[in-house]
């Protein structure tokens, strides 16, 4: 029986980490088998690229280079991870996947959109079955986000500039592929967005299986 792959996406400090987690925690509680995994990283060789795009001054890469690096790690973590899984008839849940490339990469240094697309389709070839769009106010998910205080905080560094034509990017992109697009308020009572989020895709995963 074939399995799901399940993505979250959203700007800097919307809660999607927490509503991935969160997920995995219910569905498993429904005795659901689960796979819970992260972008950049999900294997070996791309946690170690993790650290190279996700640590060091925002100039460390140029864009291009970026979008090569994470390129790099989806396919390793989708040849190691993602697909086995799934096959196994898993559910797969991504923190991340192609479509923030398609944000991060493909619009905060220029228009590279084409680039990354490309890309994608020559070396990766998959897209989520389904993806959680937590939207959140940029002012608010930035504010979250750099009070974690953590190494990896180069896009943040950025500015809330970044986050806000991240946030309408991913808005588009929800529009753009509608047909596997659910957005979620992140605005809301954490409790009352897993309810969504799961609600969501509970009705996903019985309608598909």
């Amino acid at each position: 029986m074939s399995g799901h792959f399940i993505t979250f996406e959203g700007i800097d400090g919307s809660g999607k980490s927490t509503q991935a987690k969160r997920l995995a925690e219910r569905l498993r509680a429904d005795g659901r088998d689960v796979v819970l995994t992260r972008e950049p990283g999900g294997s070996v060789g791309a946690e170690e690229i993790r650290a190279l795009v996700l640590e060091g001054d925002p100039d460390r890469w140029s864009a291009e280079t970026e979008i090569l690096l994470f390129t790099a790690a989806r396919r390793d973590h989708l040849e190691r991870t993602i697909l086995p899984a799934v096959a196994a008839g898993k559910i797969v849940i991504c923190d991340r996947f192609a479509d923030s490339t398609r944000m991060y990469q493909g619009l905060s240094r220029g228009d590279l959109r084409g680039i990354v697309d490309q890309l994608h389709s020559l070396m990766i070839g998959r897209d989520p079955d389904l993806t959680v769009l937590i939207d959140m106010d940029p002012a608010t998910g930035l504010s979250r986000a750099k009070s974690r205080q953590t190494a990896e905080e180069r896009f943040e560094d950025f500015g809330q500039a970044l986050q806000e034509q991240m946030r309408k990017g991913f808005l588009d992109l929800s529009r753009e592929y509608a047909d596997r697009f659910r957005v979620i308020d992140g605005a809301q009572d954490m409790d009352r967005v897993s309810d969504a989020v799961y609600a969501t895709v509970t009705q996903y995963i019985e309608a598909t299986t």
